[in-house]
């Protein structure tokens, strides 16, 4: 089966081709500067080979069919037609409270997503132009939706409700929702299959960390709590943003320096988190780590805060599972920086985490990285959101037939 999976952005669009039984990617690509001048990069990962050329994409249908285009291409394509692509699977940002799973792409399904648009303004219309642009180059082709936060639906209201009068709740949906949902589900699945059966992964922490990083509580399968909210903008400090900030700081900026709401949350979103408390110096944590092994002490101090946030996150979800059986490191920073995994897990021998530094020292694969006495497993586990939206398709529309 051959899904072709879609990560639209604003003015971009990532592609995978892949079979979701084995996970093998038979090409992949992205479209870029969409409404500008338009570049496509192609690649075959059997092959290796990479195409790269200049089309104009005014809009995401072209970007669709550029797609199409170089997919059955004689000479770079993987495929002889498009009819060879059994379904299309969209990663979309925001469900609201309107999706618990992934669902088959319809009218009302879409008109959902336009509803979750004042959640989710900078995706969701994204998100719809690349359903759109393929129903167009597509007609008739079972499409499907994956929502970022529908992983994140099992929580409580406990976890999820903010504790500001009910009305903002009721009329204006403002709640907890959390991202990174593909993940943390594809992840924590992975970690109870790996254990061998939710009965030994009962009490799971998902550490997803990059340049946008969230932690998420799991129990038996289900998500508990996690650490983004209405917003991408909540939890640990992050590559550009702030994490977790008393909102009072927004009020004082906006005040002093005569600073317009969307003013100060671009500041908190795309000027903040490690970047500004490295003065500068990087918002990339490879960056921080070699500027601060040269003496910089503020690019010390970004990692510092990042490590201790974190493990704050882990020690309150800890306790908030009523303890805990696995902990489990994933996404650019997660899976490649040994350093900052002994970072974050110093300090949390009490709750009976130990790693072992030689089996830490492992990048971009999965490993148990704890000591043989740990009594939490410490993983390292790949995400691979695309594989787990193409399964996602793959399940709905085999379902469907």
């Amino acid at each position: 089966m051959n899904i072709l999976v879609i990560n639209a952005g604003s003015s971009s669009l990532k592609y995978q081709l892949m079979n979701p039984d084995t996970g093998d990617v038979t090409a992949k690509g992205l479209c870029e500067r969409i409404g500008l001048d338009g570049r496509l990069t192609h690649k075959v990962p059997a092959s290796g080979k990479k195409v790269e050329k200049d089309i104009p994409m005014p809009t995401h249908k072209e970007a669709i069919e550029a797609v199409m285009a170089i997919l059955v291409d004689p000479q770079d394509g993987v495929i002889k037609s498009v009819d060879e692509i059994d379904a299309v699977g969209h990663r979309v940002l925001h469900g609201g409270d309107k999706f618990v799973e992934s669902c088959i792409i319809d009218e009302a399904c879409k008109q959902a997503i336009r509803d979750c648009i004042p959640l989710g303004p900078l995706h969701n219309p994204a998100n719809l132009m690349g359903i759109e642009a393929c129903e167009k180059a597509m007609p008739g082709k079972p499409q499907v939706a994956v929502f970022d936060t529908a992983f994140h639906m099992t929580m409580p209201p406990k976890a999820y409700r903010y504790a500001i009068p009910t009305k903002y709740y009721t009329e204006d949906h403002l709640r907890r929702y959390g991202f990174h949902g593909t993940s943390h589900r594809f992840v924590s699945k992975r970690c109870i299959e790996l254990m061998g059966g939710v009965e030994n992964a009962h009490r799971v922490i998902v550490c997803h960390l990059g340049n946008g990083s969230s932690l998420s509580a799991v129990k038996d399968g289900k998500c508990q709590d996690t650490s983004m909210g209405l917003s991408p903008l909540a939890g640990v400090p992050m590559g550009t943003r702030a994490g977790d900030i008393d909102t009072c700081v927004a009020q004082f900026i906006m005040n002093k320096y005569n600073m317009s709401a969307d003013d100060c949350l671009t500041m908190l979103n795309k000027k903040s988190g490690v970047l500004a408390l490295s003065d500068g110096v990087s918002s990339d944590f490879r960056d921080l780590d070699a500027a601060a092994e040269k003496g910089n002490e503020a690019a010390q101090l970004a990692l510092d805060k990042f490590a201790y946030e974190v493990r704050k996150y882990i020690g309150s979800y800890a306790a908030a599972l009523g303890g805990l059986d696995c902990l489990v490191f994933t996404a650019g920073v997660g899976e490649n920086s040994a350093s900052m995994r002994a970072r974050i897990c110093e300090g949390l021998e009490f709750l009976g985490v130990k790693l072992d530094p030689e089996k830490n020292n492992t990048r971009g694969k999965e490993a148990i990285i704890s000591a043989d006495d740990s009594k939490v497993t410490v993983w390292v586990i790949p995400t691979n959101e695309e594989l787990m939206i193409a399964q996602d398709t793959a399940a709905l529309v085999n379902a469907a037939k």
